[in-house]
């Protein structure tokens, strides 16, 4: 009962000193809070702090703290993983802080904890300036940055966690810190890649990069024309420029303006391109894109923070990713990738992705605990849809293609790209060193480990 006194005593006095709002499980709006980007995902934290700002995250870590609960955080809430809740958790919610600043004469951009992609890519549109960004507008920026952060100019910027110039925190211990170049390098050096375990990150700043002009080829195929659209697809981003991205996915034909109302439902093979430069130039580097038959094709300027939606999914269904970095991309690698995407359930969200590295991605920090950057190419396989009667179907078509690719993998993971798929993975994924690493850094910042979910980095 003393115990149950003290608890109610504490939430109320979180209730009262909270500029944001607080809620439990009896609180109406509960399960709105706790709803997650993955369906499948269905967890009950204890309480759930909407936080205002950084003073109101100190206060919700320190009523954790005093009740030894362990602590979750949402950013954006896009993590397929589920790792924004706990059950019995304290969940320190960031989505109210959504602040972008930009200094376009620094070229940097300061982005509060709670933004998503789509409020970083709107802020800075207006300058023509731009980050390495997620494939999905909806993304939060801090758990997407901190975990690597792979996107559409990743060979022309580097990664996502290239470009991070600085981090504000909340710590375990209740405290505000900072983490740059300059301060607390070994913590900094963690968030390049580590994830996001170690504090809160309140607010990130990013380096910007000049982007005047961003194009996008679309170009929608029969399935049946995917190896020779794969294999043309790979030579052009291997004899590219680094402003050159994109994917070659199958996919469900969308209702889109698009997609022919014939296509609408059937599975295709899209291959996508994407380029930080004008449309003739990228005209003329799809050039051998266009001789394969294909259903549909759309190229032209498009703003990049619209090109940043042109794969988004609603929130609420259920979802199983997963991906291997490949060290080369043979023949035979095209034929089983795309054998698996003739495999791929239909019809659904779900898509089967083959995303290039290299450029950028490949010469950036050697450092930082990233080892795929070394990969070539990523595949990447995205099992979304509605029905819970088809999991064993969905979620076993992802664990097929992994098993499939593995002759070509690097064993190296892309943890934005996966799910929960055990600590031997992150850690085989991360490299012996790196992790021994990063556990050093999470004893030193997080010895208690309230911080536990997400990335399994164990304080040692």
């Amino acid at each position: 009962m003393a115990c149950r006194s003290k608890a109610w005593r504490a939430l109320a006095a979180l209730r009262g000193d909270l500029a944001g709002e607080v809620l439990v499980p009896e609180d109406p709006g509960y399960d709105d809070a706790r709803a997650v980007f993955n369906g499948m995902v269905d967890r009950r934290p204890a309480v759930i702090a909407r936080c205002a700002g950084a003073a109101d995250v100190v206060r919700a870590v320190r009523f954790a703290r005093e009740l030894d609960l362990p602590v979750a955080v949402r950013g954006g809430g896009h993590g397929v993983a589920g790792s924004a809740l706990g059950d019995g958790a304290l969940v320190v919610d960031l989505r109210r802080m959504r602040g972008v600043t930009v200094d376009p004469a620094a070229r940097a951009v300061r982005v509060e904890g709670g933004a998503t992609m789509r409020d970083l890519d709107r802020a800075t549109q207006p300058y023509a300036l731009a980050t390495t960004g997620a494939r999905a507008s909806g993304t939060g920026v801090g758990g997407f940055v901190l975990g690597g952060g792979s996107g559409w100019l990743d060979r022309a910027f580097g990664p996502a966690a290239d470009n991070l110039l600085g981090v504000e925190l909340v710590t375990a211990d209740t405290g505000r810190t900072r983490a740059s170049a300059d301060e607390n390098p070994e913590l900094f050096w963690a968030l390049h890649g580590g994830g996001g375990t170690f504090g809160i990150a309140t607010a990130l700043t990013l380096e910007l990069h000049e982007l005047p002009r961003f194009c996008v080829a679309s170009l929608l195929f029969p399935p049946e024309y995917g190896p020779p659209v794969a294999r043309a697809f790979r030579e052009i981003l291997r004899t590219g420029p680094d402003a050159l991205g994109g994917a070659l996915l199958y996919l469900t034909g969308p209702p889109t303006d698009v997609v022919p109302p014939r296509l609408v439902g059937r599975r295709l093979c899209l291959a996508l391109l994407t380029y930080a430069g004008a449309e003739e130039e990228l005209r003329g580097l799809a050039g051998p894109l266009l001789a394969p038959p294909h259903e549909a094709q759309a190229l032209g300027e498009l703003p990049y923070a619209e090109a940043q939606c042109l794969l988004d999914a609603p929130a609420g269904l259920r979802n199983h990713w997963s991906a291997e970095c490949l060290r080369e991309l043979p023949d035979d690698a095209v034929d089983v990738h795309c054998a698996l995407g003739e495999r791929m359930p239909v019809p659904a969200l779900s898509r089967h992705a083959l995303f290039p590295q290299g450029g950028a991605v490949a010469s950036g920090p050697r450092a930082y605990p990233m080892p795929y950057r070394d990969a070539p190419w990523v595949v990447h396989p995205a099992a979304c849809w509605a029905d819970p009667a088809d999991d064993e179907r969905c979620v076993g078509w992802v664990r097929e293609v992994r098993a499939a690719v593995r002759p070509w993998s690097t064993g190296d993971v892309c943890p934005n790209l996966i799910g929960d798929e055990g600590p031997e993975r992150v850690r085989a994924g991360l490299g012996e060193g790196n992790t021994l690493r990063l556990e050093k850094v999470k004893r030193r910042w997080d010895p208690d480990d309230v911080f536990r979910f997400g990335r399994d980095i164990r304080p040692v």
